[in-house]
């Protein structure tokens, strides 16, 4: 997939799978996503102090992000982002209110939101893959 299919692709979804850096393997999670379309992604957490996402996402200084599409064996397309992760500031919520409603939302976010347990964090994409199958494979019978 070429930047720009990548970028609309993003857009179109909002739901992936975050991979964070741990002391064994990676912890992933899947997780709601906003897209600015310019290259910046935006996660809303849930979680209390003590959440392991929340740790790792501030002690981490980078992350990797899949979203993905397949409805059948021989029509799919995966996005892989990697790029820096960090906090964003109450401060910034406002300016960034369009790309967060993009994500889906359950209604734990609603309460969450009332009881001020959500942070924000954007990730930077530094690189991104796009790979996409639309067809049969070569020399494929379909009888």
């Amino acid at each position: 997939m070429d930047d720009e299919s990548i970028r609309a692709f993003l857009q179109s979804r909002g739901v992936g799978v975050l991979g964070l850096p741990a002391d064994g393997p990676p912890y992933l999670l899947p997780m709601s996503f906003g897209s600015d379309g310019e290259g910046t992604l935006f996660f809303t957490y849930v979680a209390g102090d003590r959440s392991e996402k929340r740790a790792l996402t501030e002690r981490a200084t980078a992350a990797s992000f899949l979203v993905f599409d397949a409805p059948s064996p021989f029509s799919w397309r995966s996005v892989v982002v990697r790029g820096p992760i960090e906090r964003v500031p109450e401060s910034e919520w406002d300016g960034i209110s369009d790309d967060l409603s993009d994500g889906w939302r359950p209604a734990v976010f609603e309460a969450a939101v009332s009881d001020g347990g959500i942070a924000v964090y954007r990730l930077d994409i530094e690189r991104q893959n796009g790979f996409e199958q639309s067809s049969l494979p070569p020399g494929y019978a379909t009888e």
